[in-house]
């Protein structure tokens, strides 16, 4: 393999599925740079128009987007439809979105002409993807931007290019430019040059928060950059009073394992009430036994594929043995049914003993419980974290809610509902290790454009007042 390649990997199979050659960071920000003028002189209507073009090319190229990525992340394909479904639909959110958080103001006074208030494009940005979702979660940003008037090149992790190509390929055949939505291959080092390019406006980044720290730190001598990280979470599940117990334990394994527990907003920690632990866990403990691992195209249809790779299965194994030589309690024992490919079986372990649990995001299937007494020390040991994206309550009261809602450190809290598959029609984003305060989803409108203040009149009026000799 050329040092200039990049090559994608079927994870179900190891099949080499896309190889493609790395970009000219200088090459791609100046072509960027160079379009940028024409595309943010169009008017709004012409914005739109070709998003929505862009939204029926995704649903003429729905089964081919959807097969590569279910090969290339190895999601199950019906997850996969799913994705495709979320980028369709972000188009009408993100136009409305764009109406409502950067609408213009104008107030007219006679004699003091008019004030207004407007929005503008920041100019290139960035757009750096992840691999769990490679269409949905960059396409959140590249949709935002691209309205505002912004031109964008979009990177996408090394693991998922395919699924990039294929995405970029429905803006350019809706009519966007191939300058103005551009695609870009390459590794971590582009990536960090990309970043810093002089000739790049704005970052928006979606990923770890090794990795988003790294930029936070980069830029901080920068603040005329604009910069949006969405990164991962250590999220908390907290259970009490229910006398629903089998349905508890379907909203726990919807938010621990579902996309391999690959999603920022999954749940990592069960915090339970001592008095629901043991009928629960053996509901939690029975679903699981009961969740088909396979390949994307399996049938039945498997609940969830393999994680991304190989280096993070050995990962999510090794953490789950760190767990259990250091007090933690196995649940149901995390295994890998096949050494060459990274499928995993969900692990739950409980860690109630081990004293210091460390507090980082383990992006798969791995789940840990912690026994306490009631609500206070459930909420306490919920915010044991200097992550701040999701969390639950299962049972409980309204009143039990309201304590949890205003005492939990995070960006999305939920009642009887999982922790992740949070709506594009509400903001998305969290605090801490989590992001840095700039919401996506239906808040992404506010970092893609900002907001200009005028006072305007149509000929110069004005007189001089105290202070001032006669003449």
């Amino acid at each position: 393999m050329s040092q200039s390649d990049i090559v994608s990997f079927e994870p179900a199979t190891g099949v080499e599925l896309w190889r493609g050659k790395i970009g000219n960071v200088a090459e791609a920000v100046d072509r960027a740079r160079r379009a940028w003028p024409a595309w943010a002189a169009q008017p709004l209507a012409t914005r739109i128009e070709l998003v929505r073009r862009f939204a029926n090319e995704v649903r003429k190229d729905a089964d081919r987007l959807a097969e590569t990525i279910a090969r290339e992340t190895g999601k199950p394909m019906w997850e996969a439809r799913t994705e495709v479904e979320s980028v369709v639909a972000k188009v009408d959110i993100s136009v409305n979105a764009y109406a409502e958080r950067t609408g213009q103001k104008k107030l007219d006074s006679a004699l003091q002409g008019s004030s207004a208030v407007r929005h503008k494009p920041h100019g290139v940005m960035v757009v750096l993807g992840p691999y769990n979702f490679p269409a949905h979660l960059p396409n959140g940003h590249i949709v935002p931007a691209l309205i505002a008037g912004n031109a964008v090149i979009f990177k996408p992790s090394e693991k998922t290019p395919a699924t990039a190509e294929r995405l970029m390929a429905c803006f350019n055949r809706a009519g966007i430019s191939a300058a103005v939505a551009q695609l870009f291959i390459g590794g971590p080092q582009e990536g960090q040059e990309l970043v810093a390019h002089p000739g790049v406006d704005g970052v928006l980044f979606t990923g770890s928060a090794r990795v988003g720290i790294a930029i936070n730190k980069r830029l901080a001598t920068n603040p005329g950059k604009i910069v949006a990280l969405e990164m991962g979470g250590n999220n908390p599940i907290v259970v009490m009073d229910t006398p629903k117990i089998s349905d508890a334990a379907v909203l726990i394994v919807q938010s621990a394992f579902t996309s391999a527990g690959q999603r920022c907003s999954a749940a990592r920690r069960l915090i339970v009430k001592d008095s629901m632990y043991d009928p629960l866990m053996q509901e939690v403990k029975a679903l699981t036994s009961r969740i088909i691992v396979g390949e994307p195209f399996a049938e039945p249809a498997p609940f969830m594929g393999p994680v991304i790779d190989n280096d993070a299965a050995e990962q999510l194994v090794e953490s789950f043995l760190y767990f259990l030589s250091h007090g933690g309690k196995a649940i149901r024992h995390m295994t890998r049914p096949d050494n060459d490919r990274p499928f995993l079986t969900p692990g739950i372990i409980d860690t109630t003993a081990i004293k210091d649990r460390p507090d980082v995001e383990l992006f798969g299937p791995l789940l840990q419980v912690i026994r306490v007494a009631d609500l206070d020390e459930g909420i306490a040991e919920a915010n044991r974290t200097r992550f701040g994206l999701s969390a639950s309550l299962i049972g409980g009261t309204p009143q039990d809610y309201s304590r949890f809602w205003a005492n939990v450190r995070a960006g999305v809290i939920n009642w009887n509902r999982p922790t992740n598959g949070a709506s594009s029609k509400a903001p998305f984003g969290g605090l801490g290790l989590s992001g840095n305060h700039r919401p996506s989803a239906y808040y992404a409108a506010d970092y893609c454009a900002y907001p200009v203040a005028s006072t305007e009149m149509e000929q110069p009026r004005a007189s001089v007042g105290v202070g001032f000799s006669e003449g």
